[in-house]
């Protein structure tokens, strides 16, 4: 009985969701206009469970290009009615359309000279008719089977707010890279945002040996720096070669007497490299390509001295994956 039940508001909403998207029509894409050629902000405001899912929309459009924020319309009417200016889009939410507190606000909206787009599932109610452009949610019936708790029209009014948010993304041309400004905290912002200068190793840091200093002097360094290898330059400080634990372990391996042979003997020349300005995801990839745990970095691709190193560790420390 309990899984049916589940089954059946699921199917509820999906068939509400279904016939939503059937309905949509040019007032939709007026809507979107308006708000494009606004040059303000959006601000959403709705009473209950309205207001949660305006608090939810104006923080998608908000993430995705279009600034917005929620306005409480209970609030709106003890002085935060100052929050609206001139050239903002209000999008006031009301399944019923005749929420009180909603209603008393939309006189001083029209006079502070803001477009009122209202979102609702009564096109003849007040607030529809209120509106510069109207959105109909309208909804056969609530999953609720009291028909009084507020769910399919909910998750019709929340769908249509993520197709208005994407839809102004597609015609703002939001990329990845502007998302991931707005989410610096999180995994895409890493990604998209860190670039090879933020997490290599620089200066007295970066593990580095003359061609002709000993092996002796090489391992000390691999030891010091503690990222499991070191570059090999000349006396000019271009890089060589590298050695790696990896070498220092098949070298021992093989019986091989290395300690006191110069550093160019055992180093792996043309070793894989990176530019600093490149995205530290990019690093990743490379490492993961080869195979390797560190690249050795430089400022453009005509240098030969490098100017730091991006160790595998730190990328994964920082979430880069």
């Amino acid at each position: 009985m309990i899984i049916e039940e589940a089954k059946r508001v699921i199917r509820l909403e999906a068939e509400a969701l279904s016939a939503l998207a059937e309905s949509v029509d040019i007032s939709f894409e007026k809507a979107v206009r308006m708000i494009l050629a606004s040059k303000g902000r959006v601000i959403v405001t709705g009473m209950g469970k309205s207001g949660l899912i305006g608090q939810k929309i104006a923080s998608t459009m908000s993430s995705t290009g279009t600034p917005s924020f929620f306005l409480h319309p209970g609030e709106a009417l003890h002085g935060d009615l100052g929050m609206i200016i001139r050239g903002d889009v209000v999008i006031a939410i009301s399944n019923s359309g005749e929420t009180e507190e909603v209603i008393r606000i939309l006189p001083i909206v029209k006079r502070i000279g803001a477009e009122l787009v209202s979102m609702t599932g009564k096109p003849s109610s007040t607030l529809a008719k209120a509106g510069d452009i109207h959105l109909n949610v309208a909804i056969k019936e609530e999953a609720c089977p009291l028909g009084l708790a507020p769910t399919a029209s909910t998750t019709a009014t929340l769908a249509m707010g993520d197709a208005l948010a994407v839809a102004l993304l597609v015609e703002r041309g939001f990329k990845e890279e502007d998302f991931a400004l707005f989410h610096p905290g999180g995994a895409l912002g890493k990604k998209l945002l860190l670039s090879v200068s933020d997490m290599m190793h620089s200066g007295n840091s970066v593990p580095l040996v003359k061609a002709d200093k000993l092996m002796r002097e090489a391992i000390f360094e691999i030891t010091s720096k503690g990222l499991g290898c070191t570059g090999v330059i000349d006396d000019e400080g271009a890089l060589l070669g590298v050695i790696t634990d990896g070498d220092l372990r098949r070298a021992l391996e093989k019986g091989t007497d290395f300690l006191d042979h110069p550093a160019s003997d055992l180093m792996i020349r043309n070793p894989k490299r990176i530019l600093n300005s490149e995205l530290a995801a990019k690093g990743l990839q490379r490492m993961e390509q080869y195979s390797i745990t560190s690249l050795f970095v430089f400022e453009d691709d005509s240098s030969n001295r490098p100017v730091g190193i991006l160790h595998l560790h730190d990328l994964l420390k920082a979430g880069i994956a």
